[in-house]
């Protein structure tokens, strides 16, 4: 790749995105793609050598390379580094049975919410305990940086476990149904498990309401992140 292929075009704000794919590597100064990357790239996605590829930390930084006969990209740019948005958009959700969980933490990437809380709740049916909120924690965060690389995002958002008592501290709000419309303020949103709030917790903070109809609790945690993102961008 040419010097001059890396140059930013006038009034391009996201350069990385043309490249034909997006790599997580360990050291952008030597971008090195591991096995299962390679592979994706190679025979997933056939790219050829001399494809475009987008290096990157996972936190903001990332380079333009090639890709070419061995792990190593070639010709890789001068690290550059992106800007986070200034407002950090947080939805937390209790566990859901079967994959769904994972569909919510990809979808939640996608859309661009910078942290994802699986929340411990009352009426919530998935219980974790700290062994396997550790494992499920480390396989979610595998989920949310493969989505980042298909969604040509460069920060990988956290995930983590939380209490509903210490998410509520942080200044979040409950959707919840005759609750106020979602404002531009609002910027962390927690959604109950399929049994929805108890007394309590639906007393612990103000609540917002994300649509006419009662929805699936994997939808309302998707239709949150999607709000609030509408909402940072200026869309709603």
């Amino acid at each position: 790749m040419t010097a001059e292929s890396h140059e930013d075009r006038s009034g391009d704000e996201t350069p990385w995105r043309r490249a034909r794919a997006q790599a997580l590597v360990e050291d952008l100064a030597n971008p090195t793609l591991d096995d299962d990357v390679e592979h994706h790239l190679r025979r997933v996605l056939r790219l050829e050598k001399g494809a475009a590829v987008c290096a990157y930390d996972g936190a903001g930084s990332w380079s333009l390379g090639t890709l070419g006969d061995g792990p190593e990209l070639e010709d890789p740019s001068p690290p550059q580094f992106t800007s986070a948005p200034s407002a950090r958009l947080t939805v937390g959700f209790a566990a859901l049975k079967g994959s769904r969980t994972e569909l919510v933490v990809q979808k939640l990437t996608e859309l661009g919410v910078d942290r994802i809380w699986i929340l411990r709740t009352r009426r919530g049916v998935v219980r974790w305990d700290a062994d396997r909120s550790e494992r499920q924690v480390a396989r979610l965060g595998r989920v949310a940086s493969e989505s980042c690389a298909q969604c040509r995002r460069l920060r990988i958002p956290d995930v983590q476990v939380m209490s509903f008592a210490d998410a509520v501290a942080a200044g979040a709000v409950l959707a919840d149904a005759g609750g106020r419309p979602l404002r531009r303020e609002d910027r962390t949103v927690l959604v109950g498990p399929e049994g929805g709030w108890d007394d309590e917790e639906r007393m612990a903070a103000d609540s917002v309401v994300l649509g006419e109809n009662v929805l699936r609790a994997e939808t309302a945690a998707i239709v949150a992140g999607s709000s609030m993102a509408q909402l940072r961008l200026g869309l709603r």
